[in-house]
């Protein structure tokens, strides 16, 4: 297991698929300036920094989460802060290699 994978990044295909098929948000927190370099379609963008004054906005979406970055870092910091607040996430890890 890599480095990410300890921390819940990595490769996460069959929960990113279940997710999906729950109908899954895919947040992105990277910056707008990484944003601006590609992302998935789908996904909806908020800054790391801005995750913790966002929180119900996102419980606002009903829906379960994955969480993406560059690698997988942000978004474990990103899912702690939104399971302390029982949004229902898992860390999809780098938005390149999520399979969404």
């Amino acid at each position: 297991m890599g480095l990410f994978g300890m921390f819940g990044g990595g490769n996460n295909t069959d929960a990113i698929k279940d997710y999906l098929e729950k109908g899954a948000v895919i947040l992105d927190v990277r910056t707008p300036a990484e944003w601006a370099e590609g992302h998935t379609k789908s996904a909806k963008l908020i800054t790391l920094n801005d995750i913790p004054q966002s929180v119900e906005k996102i419980k606002a979406w009903n829906k379960p989460v994955i969480v993406v970055c560059k690698s997988g870092g942000r978004a474990g910091t990103a899912l702690s802060y939104l399971q302390q607040a029982g949004i229902d996430a898992i860390n999809g890890g780098g938005w390149q290699n999520a399979d969404i």
